[in-house]
Order: C-alpha cells, then sequence, then structure tokens
C-alpha cells in the first residue's frame, strides 16, 4: 500500500504535466437527436489545447475532495463527473471550453482517487452508487453551489442520473453519456450477452482474491488494458495515460474500486444509511430535468439501438446524438462534443 507523502508527490507529478499536447478533434457529429446542430440561441465553441492551473481541497460530508476550478467564481456551475479507470484529466480540454463561455467548472476526484480522502481512517470504505451522490452534493453544499448542471460518463454519468432523478431541484440540467445508468440490482442479476460480458471480465476478476491481489498489484498495465479496450480508435499516448494512472495511486483506490464491483454483482453489502435511498433507485425513477444523452459507437459497452433502450427515462426536454469512432471515455477522446452538449442543454 503506497503511503500518503508518496501517493501526494504523485499526484502532484501529474498535475504538473497536465498540459496536453494534441489538436482536439472536431467531432461534433450528432445522430438521431431531434436537432441535427444545436438548440436555436446557443453559442458555438472553439477548440483548444488546455490544462488546470492548480488543485484544490474542501472539507464535504466524510471526505476532503479535490477538485479542479475553472472559469468566473460567479458563473452559472457545472460539474464534470468521471468514471473508472478515469480522473478529472478526462475533462482537461472540456473545462477552459465552458470557463471560456461564462461558466464555473468544477471538476472533482471521485472518493478513492486522486487528492480526495477520507477524514476518518475509521470510515467504511463504500462504493455503492447512492453514496457518490451524497458525496457530490455534500461537494455542492460546501461550495455553496444551491443548482448545478451535471454531465458524466461511466461512474459519473450514474452519479449525475441519480441526483437529477431524487434530487432535481439541485439539477440545472444533465448531459449523460450513455443514457440512463441507475443500477437496479435484481436487475443486474440477469446476464448479458456473451459479448457485452467479455468486455466486463474486470467485474467477474474483482470478485476473487486472485483479482485483488491483481489489481493491488498491476493496476496501471490493468487500466491501461481497460482503456484500449473500451476505446479502441483512441490513440492515446503513454503520458497521457500516465498522468491519469497517477490519481490510481490514492490509498483508498483499491478498496473502493473492489467494492463497487462486488457491490454491483451483490457480493458485498453497501450503507445501511443508504438503503431507503437504494429503494427509491431501484424502482428506475424517471428523469424530468433537460437532458442530452451521447453515445460513443466504437464503445462495446455503448447498448444497441441509437439510445431507444433508455428513451423513456427522459421525460423532459431532450435530445440524443452519437458519436461516430469515438470510444468509452467520451469527454476526452470529443472534448468539443462533450462540450457543446453541455452548452446545448442549458438551452433546451
Amino acid at each position: 500500500m503506497i503511503d500518503r507523502r508518496t501517493f501526494g508527490k504523485a499526484i502532484g507529478a501529474g498535475a504538473t504535466a497536465s498540459v496536453l499536447g494534441l489538436s482536439i478533434p472536431a467531432v461534433i457529429a450528432a445522430a438521431g437527436g431531434s436537432v441535427a446542430g444545436k438548440p436555436a440561441g446557443a453559442p458555438r465553441l472553439r477548440a483548444y489545447n488546455a490544462s488546470f492551473p492548480s488543485l484544490k481541497q474542501v472539507k464535504a460530508g466524510e471526505l476532503n475532495i479535490g477538485y479542479a476550478e475553472v472559469g468566473p467564481a460567479h458563473g452559472p456551475a457545472v460539474l464534470l463527473l468521471h468514471g473508472w479507470p478515469f480522473d478529472i484529466h478526462s475533462y482537461v480540454d472540456v473545462a477552459p471550453l465552458l470557463a471560456a463561455k461564462g461558466y464555473r467548472v468544477i471538476v472533482p476526484y471521485l472518493r478513492g482517487y486522486g487528492t480526495t480522502t477520507f477524514l476518518s481512517p475509521g470510515t467504511f470504505r463504500n462504493a455503492q452508487q447512492a453514496v457518490f451522490a451524497r458525496d457530490i452534493i455534500a461537494l455542492m453544499d460546501a461550495l455553496h453551489i444551491e443548482k448545478a448542471l451535471l454531465a458524466g460518463f461511466d461512474w459519473g454519468a450514474r452519479t449525475a442520473d441519480i441526483i437529477a432523478a431524487l434530487w432535481p431541484h439541485r439539477c440545472k440540467a444533465l448531459v449523460s453519456v450513455t443514457g440512463y445508468q441507475i443500477i437496479n440490482l435484481e436487475k443486474n442479476k440477469v446476464p448479458l450477452p456473451p459479448a457485452s460480458e467479455r468486455h466486463l471480465w474486470f467485474l467477474y476478476y474483482f470478485a476473487t482474491a486472485r483479482g485483488v491481489l491483481g489489481y493491488q498489484q498491476n493496476r496501471h498495465d490493468l487500466t491501461k488494458l481497460v482503456w484500449h479496450d473500451v476505446s479502441p480508435t483512441w490513440n492515446f499516448d503513454d503520458a497521457t495515460f500516465d498522468r491519469t494512472a497517477a490519481a490510481f495511486l490514492n490509498p483508498d483506490h483499491v478498496d473502493i474500486v473492489i467494492h463497487h464491483y462486488r457491490w454491483r454483482l451483490g457480493l458485498a453489502m453497501g450503507d445501511r444509511r443508504y438503503n431507503k435511498i437504494e429503494q427509491r433507485l431501484a424502482a428506475a425513477p424517471n428523469i424530468a430535468v433537460p437532458t442530452i444523452t451521447l453515445d460513443p459507437a466504437s464503445d462495446p459497452l455503448t447498448p444497441a439501438g441509437d439510445g431507444a433502450s433508455y428513451r423513456a427515462k427522459f421525460t423532459g426536454p431532450y435530445d440524443h446524438r452519437t458519436l461516430q469512432n469515438i470510444g468509452h471515455n467520451l469527454p476526452q477522446e470529443a472534448p468539443e462534443a462533450f462540450a457543446q452538449a453541455v452548452i446545448d442543454v442549458d438551452y433546451l
């Protein structure tokens, strides 16, 4: 287990090297949406290379949350939420595009990542879906943000979906990659087609003692393998991956990742304090806030049907876009398209 001093040095080195040397692809391809381009009145974007200037820390709930912030302090708030195996650098080129349009952009490390740490060593390292939503609401409270536009992918999309569904008064609008991500544990017991299951090999690997040891010892190579698998068309370089991989040196990272995926399989218990929230989520609540869903067509985990499988769950103003030749890490692979979706959903 890495100690906190070594972890801090590693994260600092990663933050220092956060400038992308790659051009941003112009990928605002939309298919199947009710609006081929964008709603009337939404400003257009121009991409440019970007980096996070520095990180901030704030005590929020059970955590001391590390986050990047760019844009005017009094601008409308946007929270950008990452997943696994990713970190805040998935938004390193999205955030300044939004800041240039006047948004206050907050990009937090989720629990178990980067500089986000637990306030107490005795706190249960819980990673059920409800706890991430409570973390983000606690962050909003700590930063005195009453209502924000939420956008995310992977764990981040699920977290944003939950807040939009259960606490819509805190969510102005939503951008969700791969649509409706809220988990029903009973339905989760139903197997997927083999072609889909094979891309979730890590889920079953982490259910074993061998998998826990393997992730402790080989998290760099394992997560890089996942990147290649779920983003087969993205030609990322080693420096881009290594910058994100530094976030996995967090002392709680392995515990959080293992608990999350075991909880999803029904192999680990959550915290009973969240039982009522999980019961509400098990009912698959609809989402009524303005929403744009994005499907990355090259992601093997994207459900077929161009958003049709989850369309009925979004009952408010809505648009859907499918991005061709883009994989799972959509905001980093297609920052202009992601940022444009955030702008556009604010005008739905």
